[in-house]
Order: structure tokens, then sequence, then C-alpha cells
């Protein structure tokens, strides 16, 4: 008789037992589900924090999130890039030379941190860093410096091959355009300077660094007409000004006084730096 009490007991704590792992199941399943939208939610969090967020804020989130999780190499390369994006490029090295202790580094990383060294000034160790990357992993950023770091040492044939690869790489030469210009610009190939400059502008007509180099490879050929550009008011002012001060050097001081005149007249503003250029050279022929 005692049977069926022993087996609706028994069931009873089947049931139990059932319920409770179902609800472990569920609570595993529900932690779960959290754990992936955490991950999808801090990913998103790292695009936004290495993208539009203000870099020193960067920093700080990913300095925390990345000492929180020391193993996480996504987090340290995001420490890096911050720090490279808030013009702290001494840390930014530092970062670098953490991350690539950690494992899944790439050639990408290594030429990250060649760029770091290069801006905090240390371009033997950039070399160093840049000579570990494989002859196959050819990237336009890894040419751009192999090009900077070549004029710097006056290899000029290979700082020229690099820089006809790296705009070669990319769909915005500009800046590199502008880089390769003033090499030339720096061994006296003032022509050449002339056309590398043109192309840039070409390329990129808001890029004033071109144009005002373009107007010293002009000024050392003794040519002081202005080229035919895109420029504004306030850009041909200064361009003028940058013009003048080219004549002054060339020994040519008339021409100098009637371009800087012309800077003054042209500018939308008062242009105290022409203004001062126009009276120490007046000044130097009256005293003289």
């Amino acid at each position: 008789m005692r049977h069926p009490v022993i087996l609706a007991a028994g069931l009873a704590g089947l049931m139990v037992v059932s319920a409770c792992s179902e609800q472990n199941n569920a609570d595993e399943t529900v932690e779960r589900a959290f754990k992936d939208v955490n991950v999808v939610d801090e990913s998103n969090l790292s695009d936004v924090m290495l993208t539009v967020a203000d870099p020193n804020e960067a920093v700080a989130y990913f300095s925390r999130t990345a000492g929180e999780n020391p193993d996480r190499i996504d987090l340290q390369r995001g420490l890096a890039v911050s720090y490279v994006r808030a013009k702290r490029y001494t840390e930014a090295s530092g970062a670098y030379a953490k991350l690539l202790k950690m494992d899944g580094v790439t050639n990408e990383d290594r030429v990250d941190y060649a760029d770091a060294l290069l801006r905090s000034g240390d371009w033997a160790r950039a070399e160093e860093e840049l000579d570990r990357v494989p002859p196959t992993y050819e990237t336009f950023k890894r040419y751009r410096l192999e090009a900077l770091i070549a004029d710097s040492n006056k290899e000029w044939d290979k700082a020229d091959s690099f820089y006809e690869t790296a705009v070669g790489l990319t769909t915005r030469p500009a800046g590199v355009l502008n880089n390769w210009g003033y090499s030339k610009l720096t061994r006296g190939d003032f022509k050449e300077a002339e056309r590398l400059f043109g192309n840039a502008i070409r390329q990129d007509t808001t890029l004033f660094t071109a144009k005002n180099n373009l107007i010293l490879a002009r000024g050392a050929q003794r040519n002081y007409q202005l080229p035919v550009i895109p420029m504004d008011q306030t850009e041909r002012a200064q361009l003028l000004h940058t013009l003048g001060l080219a004549a002054v050097k060339q020994g040519d001081v008339n021409t100098g006084k009637g371009l800087l005149r012309d800077a003054i007249e042209t500018h939308p503003q008062h242009f105290e730096a022409a203004v001062r250029s126009l009276n120490a050279l007046e000044a130097n022929v009256s005293n003289g």
C-alpha cells in the first residue's frame, strides 16, 4: 500500500529536480545572452571611442578597460591608437611596445608602432621596427614611413622609390605628394618640387601647406608670379607674403617689398606679419 505514496514522492522529487534544472538552464541562457549583448555593446563603444569620441576620453576609457582585461589585445591596441589620436606620441610608443609582446600581433601593429616612434622623434627605433616588417607586407602607410626615413638618411633614390610606391597605394595622395615635393625642395630640385606640389594641390585644393610650398619652389627659381591655383582672398595675401620673403631671400629686395605691399592690401583684415616684414625691410634700407 505504500508503493503509490513512494512513487508519488519520487515523481514529485523528479519534478522538483527537473524544475531546478530547467531554471538553472534558463538562468545560464539569460546570462549568456546578456554576456553576448555586453560584448556587442563594448565593441560598439570601442568603435565610437576610436572614431568620434574626444581622444583623451578614449585614452581614459581604454586605459581603464585594458587594465581590467590585461590579456585583451584589442583593448591594448585601442589604447595605443587613442594615444596617437590625442597626439600623445611618447605614451603611444609605450603602449605599442606593450602590445607587441602580446599574442595576436600583426604587421599593421608593428607599422603603427613605427609611426608612433617617428612622431615622438625616435627615428632610429622607427627604422628598426620597419626593418622587422616582411617586405611582402605592402601598404601605403608602410611605404610613406619608409620614404620619410630614407629622406632623413639622405638616401634619395630609395626615398623617391618609396614615395612613388606610396602614391600608387592610396586614393588620397595629396599629403605624400607634398612630402615628396618638400624632399625635392630641400635637395634643390625646385622644378620637380614645383610639379609635385602642383599635383598635391590638384588632389586636394584645401591643402594650404602644399600651396605655400609651391610658392617657395617658384620663388627659389625667381618666378614671382602667383600660380593659377584655387585660393581665397586670405590665402592669396598669405601666399604673396611668402613670395615677397622668397624674393628678399634671393636678393630681389624691391620686388619683395612690392609683393609685401600687395599682401597687405589684399588681406581682408590687418595683416600684422606682412606689415612687420615690410617695416623691417624699410628700416634696414633707411639705416643702410
